[in-house]
């Protein structure tokens, strides 16, 4: 990877873009509007694309259940830790936040959708139980532990950041999420000076995430991985909440791993373990598409997908807003990163 010396584009200002309740309450007015399948490239690693039509029907049917993405937060969260303080450290003034709907109805989780409409995970996840749920910690540490998710969260300085958020398939969104920084997790652990690097395995739970039952080819559970030095990185986030609220399960509740400098599928879901190791981990789709998904897979417009290009990418602001922007290297964050990578 190239250096790329990038000044850094963020002020101190903050804004709030969330959804009223009374908007998002409404949900027929939500299927009229949700009309994605337009804009959906290619759909996800190794995946097909289902039509508008096939994408609307899925949603209507969901809809005729009386539920809608942002009723998919756990019950059972700790819902009274949010909303916390947003950092003036951490923004995107230069474009606006994604309407929280739209975040919270179009994203991938393979462990629950692999085929057909890919982006609409939101109506499989009810029987998935996000709490309780322990995160397990091993390898090169001096003593292994075992951490219970709830009393982490409680637990840890929270604060508010926005990111960009780059797919590998070439469409973004501009999300808060709620969280903490990696290195004080890991701090908390104490490895040893053995560990190299880190690898992540996300939950596996085929009766309950109907993905992994339907799609026993895929090398299950999700596993990803970084350097020790990014792990560290600053920007290297925690989140277990997004829009002032704790994660939807269709978002990775109860925590997931945001990279915003790297391709999203680097940032595991729904994380139950982390093992501090001597060499770099193999991960998930660089065990299934090794040319594809390199281990780095840092945002680089110069490097075309081998099945796309890398050069430009589909904003969703909302279900009607969508803008084609050019693609930053390091999708914006080189000040905080490229040095990494020299």
């Amino acid at each position: 990877m190239p250096f790329f010396h990038i000044p850094r584009p963020w002020t101190n200002v903050a804004s709030r873009d969330t959804t009223d309740p009374s908007t998002y309450g409404a949900r027929r007015q939500f299927i009229r509007t949700l009309g994605l399948g337009s804009i959906a490239v290619a759909a996800g690693p190794l995946a097909c694309q289902a039509s508008p039509e096939q994408e609307l029907t899925a949603r209507l049917e969901a809809d005729s259940q009386g539920a809608g993405p942002l009723d998919k937060i756990p019950e059972n969260a700790p819902k009274d830790v949010f909303p916390v303080p947003a950092s003036g450290t951490y923004t995107v003034p230069e474009r606006p936040l994604t309407e929280r709907l739209t975040a919270s109805s179009y994203n991938n989780f393979y462990e629950f959708k692999h085929q057909g409409d890919l982006k609409t995970v939101w109506p499989l996840v009810d029987d998935y139980e996000a709490f309780p749920m322990t995160l397990e910690v091993t390898g090169e540490v001096d003593q292994p532990q075992r951490f219970d998710i709830d009393t982490l969260i409680r637990s840890m300085p929270l604060e508010e950041r926005t990111y960009r958020f780059r797919c590998v398939e070439a469409w973004s969104m501009t999300v808060p999420w709620t969280g903490f920084p990696l290195s004080a997790l890991i701090r908390a652990c104490n490895p040893n000076s053995r560990a190299t690097h880190v690898r992540f395995t996300s939950v596996n739970r085929p009766e309950q995430m109907p993905g992994i039952a339907g799609g026993p080819w895929y090398p299950w559970p999700y596993f990803e991985g970084l350097r020790m030095d990014e792990a560290m990185n600053d920007l290297t986030f925690v989140a277990v909440g997004m829009y002032g609220a704790p994660l939807p399960k269709q978002n990775g509740a109860p925590l997931r791993i945001v990279l915003p400098w790297k391709y999203g599928y680097k940032g595991p879901k729904a994380v139950v373990k982390i093992e501090f190791v001597r060499r770099e981990p193999q991960t998930f789709w660089q065990q299934l598409q090794p040319t594809e998904y390199p281990f780095l897979s840092n945002v680089d417009p110069s490097t075309p997908h081998p099945r796309w290009s890398q050069a430009t990418e589909k904003l969703l602001v909302s279900t009607t807003d969508v803008r084609r922007i050019a693609t930053q290297p390091f999708n914006g964050y080189g000040a905080w990163v490229a040095d990494l990578y020299r």
